[in-house]
């Protein structure tokens, strides 16, 4: 085998230009290749970073009754965290047809209770309770409706990524003051608001209410930033008539990936609709999966080609070095032995070319990742934003290897299948 390969390497050597050519094309394909998956995957992970901050891992939020089950079998009547799991049994007959039935109740009455419960299992890190609804938000050059949340501070900032959110102002002013609102920036600046300013609210009760601008946050999407306002959690429950309610919980996860089999856990458990990131972003997270799989296959075309070139290559090499086929088939090398020669060009090629594409993909990767560039509409960035995954470095080397071995098999196949003696005589042409 070490005389195959060592014979491969003197052959491709001989054929420099050629070998430059299909070199060139594998490294620029992984390069490529690289340089895409980390861009798409950056921006992805990005995108759910920001979910994440903002609303959880999980969200629980309305009371409901399925045909399954009698209202009286709800959490409100719990004593204890053992009679929670009492109160709620799985079904194993529940389906999607059945969820589709549910009748839901607004809200949720016991928070505090489910929460208690929600933070003895080993994943869960943090609950928040929120109360959110419309409400008319008015400064003195223009009026806006935005999402009012109310918050318990200490929870939401275990809860979510607010505190690294925020951009402007204090999270201690709002916690003293009783009236003061926190904004999304673009809100801010739709209201031409800014830390200090006064604005008011105007919820379910129709006598407004006067406000501070505490501080301002930009979470990054910009759908969240232009509607979104905080208030304290009591303030929210007087302005939209909520006086004993909870709307939602946000639930915070260890293993964020692990939420969808625990929301199914706790839907079953506390009665209430509890929903993961990954199915509250279905179609976002499908449109990032689109998008990358589109730009990997549409790279992998560069090494396709390249994969072509060297098929010509070795197609042209055999032709050229029949008579040396044919030495070393008298001197007692096996077919086996001759397609090993040639294969082991193709190897050749795809081991530097995944080496070089690899250090050039890291290469572009960083250099993107320096470019400044203002990304507004689905989320908001001042870069790009980048993924360093060493799986997309092992998938581009993957394709190289498929491509540039899969086009190096017929040449060789071609070549260990000459006739020795026919070729020696000069027919073997």
């Amino acid at each position: 085998m070490l005389p195959a390969l060592h014979i491969a390497l003197r052959f491709t050597v001989s054929r420099k230009r050629s070998l430059a050519l299909s070199l060139a094309g594998v490294v620029f394909g992984v390069a490529f290749f690289i340089l895409t998956q980390a861009q798409t995957q950056g921006f992805e992970r990005y995108f759910i970073q920001t979910i994440l901050g903002t609303s959880g891992s999980i969200i629980i939020s309305d009371r409901y009754q399925s045909r399954y089950t009698s209202f009286g079998e709800n959490l409100e009547g719990a004593e204890d965290s053992k009679s929670l799991f009492q109160a709620r049994k799985p079904d194993a007959n529940r389906g999607s047809a059945s969820q589709a039935k549910r009748k839901y109740y607004e809200g949720i009455t016991n928070a505090a209770e489910i929460m208690r419960v929600a933070r003895q299992f080993s994943n869960v890190l943090a609950c928040a309770p929120v109360v959110h609804g419309n409400a008319s938000i008015r400064s003195n050059f223009t009026a806006e409706i935005a999402n009012l949340q109310g918050i318990e501070l200490d929870m939401q900032l275990a809860a979510t990524a607010l505190r690294q959110q925020v951009i402007g102002g204090s999270l201690e002013d709002f916690r003293i003051n009783p009236s003061g609102v926190i904004l999304g920036s673009l809100l801010a600046d739709k209201l031409q608001l800014g830390v200090g300013d006064t604005v008011q609210l105007t919820g379910a009760d129709p006598r407004p209410r006067t406000f501070t601008v505490s501080a301002v946050f930009r979470s990054g999407n910009n759908i969240i930033d232009e509607r979104r306002a905080y208030v304290d959690l009591r303030v929210a429950q007087a302005l939209l008539k909520k006086p004993a309610l909870v709307t939602q919980i946000i639930v915070a996860l260890r293993d964020p990936d692990r939420a969808p089999a625990l929301s199914a856990h706790f839907e079953r458990l506390f009665g209430h609709r509890a929903r993961a990131w990954q199915e509250r972003e279905r179609g976002n997270l499908q449109i990032f999966s689109t998008l990358r799989l589109s730009a990997g296959i549409t790279v992998s075309l560069i090494i396709l080609l390249a994969g072509f070139l060297i098929f010509n290559t070795l197609t042209m090499a055999v032709m050229e070095k029949v008579r040396e086929i044919a030495i070393l088939r008298s001197m007692g090398y096996r077919r086996g032995d001759i397609s090993l020669v040639f294969l082991g060009q193709g190897f050749v090629v795809a081991a530097l070319g995944s080496l070089g594409g690899a250090a050039c993909g890291a290469l572009f990767t960083y250099l993107v990742s320096l470019i400044p560039v203002k990304v507004t509409g689905f989320f908001y960035t001042e870069r790009f934003v980048v993924s360093w995954n060493w799986a997309h470095y092992a998938a581009a080397a993957v394709i190289a290897f498929v491509a540039v071995l899969g086009a190096s098999w017929l040449p060789a196949r071609r070549a260990a299948h000459l006739a020795p003696v026919d070729t020696l005589r000069g027919s073997g042409q």
